[in-house]
């Protein structure tokens, strides 16, 4: 049997009923805060894996007067452990700071004055490891047979902090984004309820003709599931400037040259790769939100009905 229906005939009004200028205008602020979460989101595991890879790769060696002879007496104490630690496997590079370097790293703590303490410092020594499992146990033993004192910093309470903070920050986005979804379910919720309201008469005209639940419910839906994805679509592209310039202000904590400023290719490669999976589903998201809560809404008012 052949529709009598026009293509494209409104019969339930559900373009007055849902407006197409604030529901997508809402969606979009949740879409944008939702993009921000995720950006925050994927940031710290990025940043937060960064410095964890680089931490757990160090090794800061102090050595008591450094200037003195070692124990076997042939070389001083600091020359010591720097020959036993450059030729250890596993070690990738050790570094003796300068006093300078000594002066610059005490000078946030003591001031200007810090390279003129009467005190005597010990001697520093960077240490870079290829491998962050490295066991350290050894390495510390034998060092102390050759200069006694000398102490081994691995990091690894700083790591632990590290680690805590990175997940409370990603707890803290992802309440965010289950927050911004209650908060969309609710405006679709509320804008298809005042919907219903609005088009009563002619809802209860077609459903006393014989427009089953679900087709009125689908059609609501449909409608809600349409304004949700533009809206979220919108929210996502707006927030996109504002991810790439906290992209841009990151990029040095994560090691990375500053891109430069007429370089959009390599602006847009500042973002984390599974951000950009991830901005695409917001409006999907949306979708999935807005045709679930319109179903819902319209079948439980539609119950309701003599």
């Amino acid at each position: 049997m052949t529709s009598l229906r026009p293509s494209g005939f409104d019969e339930l009004g559900l373009r007055r009923a849902l407006s197409d200028r604030m529901v997508p205008l809402l969606v979009a602020a949740m879409a944008f805060l939702a993009a921000l979460a995720l950006g925050g989101w994927f940031g710290t595991a990025g940043l937060s894996r960064h410095w964890q890879q680089g931490a757990g790769t160090s090794l800061t060696v102090q050595v008591p007067q450094g200037a003195e002879p070692s124990a076997h007496g042939e070389q001083t104490r600091l020359a010591a452990v720097l020959t036993l630690l450059t030729g250890t496997p596993g070690v990738a590079s050790a570094h003796a700071l300068s006093e300078q370097e000594l002066a610059d790293l005490l000078k946030p703590w003591l001031g200007a004055g810090a390279e003129r303490l009467a005190i005597p410092v010990p001697a520093v020594i960077a240490v870079r490891l290829t491998d962050s499992a490295m066991d350290l146990e050894p390495l510390s033993q034998r060092l102390s047979e050759v200069a006694p004192g000398t102490l081994v910093e691995d990091h690894g309470v700083w790591l632990r902090r590290l680690a805590v903070l990175a997940r409370s920050l990603q707890a803290c986005a992802g309440l965010a984004l289950l927050t911004v979804a209650g908060v969309a379910a609710a405006v679709i919720a509320v804008a298809t309820r005042a919907g219903l309201s609005t088009r009563r008469e002619a809802i209860e005209i077609v459903h006393g003709l014989g427009a089953t639940d679900g087709y009125i419910a689908g059609r609501f839906a449909a409608r809600a599931t349409l304004l949700a994805a533009a809206g979220a679509a919108l929210g996502a592209l707006a927030a996109l400037p504002i991810l790439l310039a906290l992209a841009r202000l990151a990029a040095p904590f994560a090691g990375e040259a500053d891109v430069a400023g007429d370089a959009l290719q390599d602006a847009l490669e500042t973002l984390p790769a599974a951000l950009w999976l991830a901005l695409p589903c917001l409006p999907a998201g949306a979708a999935a939100i807005g045709f679930a809560t319109a179903q819902g809404a319209v079948r439980r008012w539609l119950r309701r009905l003599p």
